[in-house]
């Protein structure tokens, strides 16, 4: 069995994890949490980074320390986790659903401004499968309306746009440190920011906000989504790896993308025009009608008959049984999310994955391929 992604545990892990429970400091203080979230800071690029205890949480820590509250509205794109919704409605805003680009998965870019309204607060542009969105027209609209920008930069640790990396660009970046991602820590988030108030006050939040001069003393609702300090020690062994991961992920892509040229009906992933580093979380793929079956019958078929397992897209946000309050009958205006949906697929792309096992992946495709239907 070649699983879609297996976790790599890095060098450093069980030294510092140890270190970390020997020192007493098991809990949301210690060495560990400093040093990560620095070195995270430096990474990314920006003055401050804060840790939370996952992605999703991070996603409403950065909602709330901006604000946004119940009436808000907060523009996302309709092809994502439905954490990027859940964070608003957690917080009593609304999500606002963007279609997608085709070719690279993000937030199309053209269709935000008409979206726009007087409840709009923030627009959160989603790093989908390791490529940046086209981050200077989102910018400009933020600026042309006063809006906050929070990117989701989840699945795109390392990516860069225009030589900046991922989780650089808005007013804050939110990541995700699932067992699957670039940098991990099983699970746990960390958002990263320049304005020191606003470190403060998500710190603050965080941390059952207690009031400044008195300890258990609460003005306001805050959130108890504090990380440990031993997730911190595993998050920095593998932040100390980033580099290295990075570059396995992109030789990977190299392979799918050599061995997978020519296969008819089968879309590429393509790194976009605007200088972007692509961090290739996932190598994801389109099945296009011309490959002969369908996008399910070949996830199917490469588990049952070569043990390949795979991921498909997420569905539409706007077809989210939970939040179809939120959206009605609006499904049919995002045809380029739905068609995608649909099609797409993420082929085993683990930082454990090896030569011979994506080679194993790319015979099975075109084994498939050519079963009758010519490649």
């Amino acid at each position: 069995m070649i699983p879609v992604n297996e976790p790599k545990i890095p060098e450093n892990a069980v030294k510092y994890i140890t270190d970390a429970i020997s020192s007493g400091w098991i809990s949301s203080s210690g060495k560990y949490m400093e040093e990560f979230e620095s070195a995270f800071a430096k990474y990314v690029g920006t003055k401050y980074a804060t840790t939370c205890s996952n992605g999703t949480v991070a996603l409403q820590l950065a909602l709330a320390s901006l604000g946004i509250k119940e009436g808000d509205e907060v523009i996302i794109p309709d092809l994502t986790i439905i954490s990027c919704a859940l964070a608003c409605v957690y917080l009593g805003a609304k999500p606002v659903v963007v279609d997608v680009e085709r070719n690279t998965f993000g937030i199309d870019v053209s269709k935000i401004e008409e979206k726009v309204t007087p409840r709009t607060k923030a627009i959160m542009p989603v790093h989908l499968y390791g490529q940046c969105c086209n981050m200077d027209p989102i910018l400009s609209l933020a600026k042309k309306y006063s809006l906050y920008v929070i990117e989701d930069a989840a699945e795109a640790i390392g990516a860069e746009y225009k030589g900046k990396k991922a989780g650089s660009f808005g007013n804050i970046g939110s990541f995700s440190l699932y067992a699957n991602k670039l940098v991990t820590c099983g699970e746990g988030g960390i958002l990263t920011m320049n304005d020191g108030g606003l470190y403060e006050r998500a710190k603050s939040l965080k941390n059952l906000a207690h009031s400044r001069d008195k300890r258990f003393w609460h003005e306001e609702i805050g959130y108890n989504f504090r990380m440990t300090n031993m997730q911190a020690a595993l998050a920095l062994s593998s932040l100390e790896e980033a580099s290295e991961s990075l570059r396995h992920k992109q030789e990977m892509a190299k392979w799918y993308n050599t061995g997978l040229k020519g296969v008819r009906g089968l879309t590429l992933p393509e790194t976009a025009s605007y200088n972007n580093v692509h961090s290739y979380w996932m190598y994801a793929v389109v099945v296009e009608d011309n490959f002969g079956i369908s996008r399910d019958d070949l996830m199917h078929r490469l588990k049952d008959e070569f043990g390949i397992d795979t991921r498909s897209f997420f569905y539409p946000i706007n077809e989210q049984p939970c939040l179809k309050r939120y959206f009605g009958k609006d499904a049919s205006v995002y045809p380029v999310s739905k068609d995608l949906s649909e099609r797409g697929l993420y082929l085993p792309s683990g930082l454990d994955i090896t030569k011979s096992q994506v080679d194993e992946v790319i015979s099975s495709v075109r084994a498939i391929s050519q079963s009758g239907f010519g490649c």
